[in-house]
């Protein structure tokens, strides 16, 4: 015999009804479910080690992908950026014709780094003459 209280046995009944069973059958299979023992434990899907190994790819891949940033960022300075911001400084005041003409007048040299990065990768050349990388014969 138990004495739920008016809330407790509306959702009593409600789960009875959704399993299909009236309020004893579902409270009587309650008990019994109650009454099993069972191991609580729980199996690790992973390995101490496993973690481990796991953890330190993780932070070589983290140790290589800053590498590639702090690359990147300092490719981008010694661009067109760096090249901006070193003649305003020599030049304050500069006009915005001006600072494009010295864009202009030192593209050559700033653009031979980046088809030296770029050739055998994703272009090759031939002739002084540039082609994509998967046209190559």
């Amino acid at each position: 015999m138990t004495y739920p209280t008016p809330e407790q046995y509306e959702a009593w009944k409600a789960d009875a009804k959704d399993m299909d069973m009236s309020v004893s059958e579902w409270i009587q299979a309650m008990v019994e479910a109650g009454r099993k023992k069972f191991d609580a434990t729980v199996e690790l899907d992973e390995t101490t080690e496993e973690l481990r190994r796991q953890r330190n790819g993780l932070k070589d891949e983290l140790e290589h992908a800053r590498e590639r940033i702090n690359n990147l960022e300092a490719q981008v300075h010694r661009g067109e950026r760096a090249t901006i911001i070193e003649f305003v400084e020599n030049n304050p005041g500069a006009t915005y014709g001006e600072i494009g003409q010295e864009l202009a007048d030192t593209v050559p040299e700033r653009l031979q780094p980046h088809l030296d990065a770029l050739e055998g990768r994703e272009m090759y050349r031939e002739d002084d003459r540039y082609y994509p990388a998967e046209n190559e014969e």
